[in-house]
């Protein structure tokens, strides 16, 4: 299983991707993708939103099921995937490049304490048992 470690995680499978500029690109992990299944329907935040850490904001569906993608840290959306909404699937192909939203933080000190690759490891190798 891949998990790219120059991103940070989240226990709920967001992967989280610091730019240049200071926002935040999020996408759902690999493994997240592989749990569901097909995707055929993917939901964003709508731009201009201003999310609390930890709120639903955006939906992932699979044929198997659908699920909830939760902000990883407060902040404002600043731009929200529409190539993944025409094209789910692409989660599917590759999880790590088919972002959903990116975010600019309302205090860039949150990402900090998200999960490390080494820590997500850890996280998904617990829930396998």
């Amino acid at each position: 299983m891949s998990i790219p470690a120059d991103l940070k995680y989240t226990p709920s499978h967001e992967w989280v991707r610091v730019e240049a500029d200071g926002t935040l690109t999020v996408g759902i992990t690999h493994h997240a993708q592989d749990l569901l299944g097909d995707m055929v329907f993917i939901e964003n935040p709508a731009t201009g939103r201003t999310l609390a850490k930890g709120e639903e904001c955006a939906v992932v569906e699979s044929v198997k099921a659908a699920s909830d993608v939760y902000a990883p840290v407060a902040g404002e959306v600043v731009a929200a995937n529409g190539e993944v909404e025409s094209s789910p699937e692409s989660v599917n192909q590759d999880a790590y490049a088919a972002w959903l939203f990116k975010l600019k933080p309302a205090n860039p000190a949150d990402v900090d304490a998200l999960l490390d690759a080494a820590g997500y490891q850890k996280l998904v190798e617990s829930e396998a048992h």
